[in-house]
């Protein structure tokens, strides 16, 4: 586990209770079957006290001891994340028909406004970031946004994430950012994100959002995803459910006590149903053995992690053999976001995993290099406009979505 700056913070954990083995293997039981419009299973905000998520993990950790062991409670947590979002059986894929508008040149990079139909008429939009030059089989990296709705600091269209997204781009990758259900361009076109499938829908755009990046051309062994907050959770969840993802990087989001409070991030039961509970730190988990970085700071419910999330999910990536590839680092002063110091920790981790050019977004001396980056205001982000009309056929509200 990494700290960024010199300053240490002692937090004070409460005795860990042992629970019974009953309620262990209670807990550990794969069984499935509730709908998802009972709220009984649902598990929202800070659904547990900051005790009782490390005595989940601690009953937990002695529930799988071998890998096999954890393979098998890894399937019945994949088996219901699918389950309580309604895509246990995925519908038909159809043609991405993407929609893309003309390509803006950068010191380095460009970007190209695309939209594309996850579903028959659904259209998603984003931006795609990438190098100039040859684009055949770069690395490629899906990132969601978390929920930022103040007026000039929207979603994906914020100077950090521009930031983010274009440095990523500088250094030898192709970047998808896309908006959330109901966020921005979604939003104006009439989708709404606070939605009882708005999880499901997120999902499912994010899926179709590896198939784009695949269709693109990049390469297949190498896409990672990352995003902060709810975006971080979109990334986990993402991981947790298609293995085409290779490297994972949540941001302030893996917490043993909450869930997210959003109904995109648990607002259907992914977390519970009959004889069965999990939390977000197990799911994270689906990504081993696979590279994860986990950035947590001391200002929100991630600021346990070095010592609650992290030595569970060390433990976990240990029964699969490859304990060193799941790291922290943990940043005590820094509050919610992604902004500098979580910058400054992903894009090594990247650059490592990804065979990317870190050059191109740190200094020789560890500090940013993000002055090349151009922000561009949120309509320029925009892929419709008079020039480029949101197609006839388009859905434009939840309600229209049609799910086969």
């Amino acid at each position: 586990m990494r700290t960024l700056n010199t300053q240490t913070m002692t937090y004070k954990f409460p005795a860990l209770s042992i629970f019974p083995l009953l309620v262990c293997l209670w807990l550990f039981l794969p069984t499935i079957g509730n709908s998802q419009g009972n709220n009984d299973m649902l598990c929202v905000g800070a659904h547990w006290t900051e005790a009782e998520g490390a005595d989940f993990l601690a009953s937990m950790k002695k529930a799988y001891t071998t890998k096999k062991e954890w393979e098998a409670r890894a399937s019945a947590i994949r088996k219901q994340v699918l389950k309580g979002t309604g895509l246990e059986k995925f519908p038909k894929k159809n043609a991405l028909n993407p929609i893309f508008g003309e390509v803006r040149e950068f010191d380095g990079y460009q970007v190209q406004n695309v939209a594309f139909e996850s579903l028959p008429g659904v259209f998603v939009t984003g931006s795609l970031y990438s190098p100039k030059g040859e684009l055949k089989n770069l690395p490629g990296i899906i990132s969601p946004h978390g929920h930022w709705t103040q007026e000039g600091d929207v979603g994906r269209y914020r100077a950090d994430a521009q930031k983010r997204f274009a440095s990523m781009a500088r250094m030898g990758a192709m970047v998808w950012a896309y908006d959330a259900v109901g966020y921005a361009e979604m939003e104006e076109i009439g989708w709404e994100h606070k939605h009882s499938e708005a999880l499901k829908q997120q999902l499912w755009n994010s899926i179709r959002g590896v198939d784009f990046l695949l269709e693109m051309g990049v390469n297949p062994d190498k896409i990672a995803v990352t995003g902060a907050s709810g975006g971080a959770t979109q990334s986990f969840l993402l991981t947790a459910v298609d293995d085409r993802i290779a490297v994972s990087v949540p941001v302030v989001m893996v917490s043993a006590h909450f869930f997210g409070g959003c109904v995109c991030e648990s607002g259907m039961p992914i977390h519970k149903a009959k004889n069965y509970q999990t939390n977000n730190v197990e799911i994270a988990a689906l990504s081993a053995p696979k590279p994860m970085l986990l950035v947590s700071v001391g200002g929100d419910w991630t600021k346990n992690t070095p010592k609650v999330e992290y030595p569970h999910l060390q433990h976990i990536y240990g029964l699969m053999g490859e304990k060193n590839m799941v790291e922290n680092v943990h940043i005590p002063e820094d509050q919610h976001g992604y902004d500098e110091k979580k910058r400054q920790a992903v894009y090594p981790f990247l650059a490592k995993h990804l065979g990317l050019d870190l050059s191109k977004a740190l200094h020789a001396d560890g500090s940013l290099n993000e002055s090349a980056v151009t922000l561009e205001d949120q309509r320029d982000l925009y892929v419709f406009s008079d020039k480029n009309p949101f197609p006839s056929h388009g859905v434009k509200n939840n309600s229209g979505v049609k799910w086969k």
